[in-house]
């Protein structure tokens, strides 16, 4: 009988009273103590009111059955297809939705109802994936904000290939705490050629300073993400850069003069396709023959191999405490050793090879002066703190602050 009166009332000339009918029979419906008969008769009138030409009362039904895991599927399926700021109530929540519906709404539907899908409390990885096939900027940096999605590697990094110029999805991305160093790498690459493009467009440099620049600080921000990683996460790195053309040589070579063995080791591993305890045992190879025939397995240039073997034989010196190591950038001592295996070579082959390694230098002696600059002022500070802090308090200050205290606890 109640809901016979509730679906009379539904009847009003009136939209908004209309939406308060079927607000109250969609409630009466998930959580009265319905009989069987009663419970039919309501599920039929709402489904009914699918037909009412407000979107007011759409909208009301929508409000009513968005988190309810008892809502008609047939209700909420045909809601998720209504105009945006209905389809988007449920969509955002309704648990009766699958993830075929859910593709389905965001292969169709525009793009409010994928920012909608892309903010729900969970995400599976077969729906993040869809997302990150067609869904456009707006979706794709709420999908990266959300804690709660399932995004695979692969996933994140087709975002990255179609949308990784937006600024605010690379910040989206990078706020991930379990971003893969591989995808990482990839967002700071789109990152630096973004700002190499501003840069040339501002006419503040030339495209071939611009890309050498851009080129230099990709290969110093890959090696830092590098340092952290494991094995495994060296590897895929090193997949990804080779299959994205910047595994170059002189990225090893970078990697090599810069005490990065582990970045090294992975790397001529991918290359030599050798296993990485061969490749270690050769790399490590005190007589300098392993490397040699590494170097070649791998593929890489003939012209740089004196540099490789130099700096190869420096770093043996170093690591057996011959000399003191440096820190984790360039190593001067062995950038200035392959500059002296390299000067023997003919001039065509070596002059690009040692303004490669002279820009090495360069960028060595300016992190070495940047490094004790700032110990200079940290020891300048520190005197000066010492010279105008005198031993002792005065017993004249003591005798103020407590006359002053009462009242400034006051």
């Amino acid at each position: 009988m109640i809901v016979r009166q509730f679906l009379l009332w539904t009847q009003h000339e009136s939209a908004g009273r209309r939406a308060e009918a079927a607000a109250s029979l969609a409630r009466a419906y998930l959580y009265a103590k319905l009989d069987p008969a009663a419970r039919w008769e309501a599920k039929t009138a709402i489904t009914a009111l699918l037909d009412d030409p407000s979107p007011l009362v759409r909208r009301a039904l929508a409000e009513a059955c968005a988190n309810a895991a008892e809502a008609p599927r047939t209700l909420v399926v045909a809601l998720a297809q209504d105009r945006p700021d209905i389809a988007g109530l449920v969509l955002a929540r309704s648990p009766v939705l699958s993830d075929a519906d859910l593709v389905d709404c965001a292969a169709v539907g525009d793009e409010a109802g994928r920012i909608a899908i892309a903010g729900r409390p969970y995400l599976s990885a077969m729906l993040c994936g869809a997302l990150a096939e067609i869904a456009g900027v707006a979706a794709l940096r709420a999908l990266a904000a959300n804690p709660g999605a399932e995004i695979t590697r692969g996933s994140l990094l087709r975002m990255v290939e179609r949308h990784g110029d937006d600024a605010s999805l690379r910040e989206a991305l990078l706020a991930r705490a379990d971003l893969p160093v591989d995808v990482r790498q990839a967002v700071t690459a789109r990152l630096a050629s973004a700002l190499s493009a501003f840069v040339t467009g501002c006419g503040w440099l030339s495209p071939e300073r611009s890309e050498r620049v851009t080129r230099e600080a990709r290969e110093r921000a890959t090696l830092g993400l590098a340092e952290a990683s494991d094995r495994a996460d060296l590897r895929r790195l090193v997949a990804y850069l080779r299959g994205a053309g910047q595994l170059t040589a002189g990225l090893i070579l970078r990697a090599l003069l810069s005490g990065r063995m582990a970045f090294t080791e992975a790397a001529l591993t991918d290359l030599s396709g050798l296993s990485h305890e061969r490749v270690a045992g050769l790399l490590h190879d005190p007589r300098g023959s392993g490397m040699t025939a590494l170097y070649r397995r791998a593929g890489l240039p003939p012209a740089l191999e004196p540099a490789f073997t130099a700096a190869m034989s420096a770093w043996h010196e170093e690591a057996s405490g011959f000399s003191e190591s440096g820190a984790a950038g360039l190593s001067r001592r062995m950038i200035e050793r392959a500059v002296t295996a390299c000067e023997r070579l003919p001039f065509a082959d070596a002059h690009a090879i040692v303004a490669l390694l002279n820009r090495f230098d360069a960028e060595a002696a300016r992190d070495e002066a940047r490094v004790l600059a700032r110990a200079l002022v940290s020891e300048a500070a520190t005197d000066t703190v010492s010279e105008t802090v005198p031993d002792t308090i005065p017993a004249g200050l003591i005798d103020s602050y407590r006359r002053d205290r009462p009242r400034l606890a006051a």
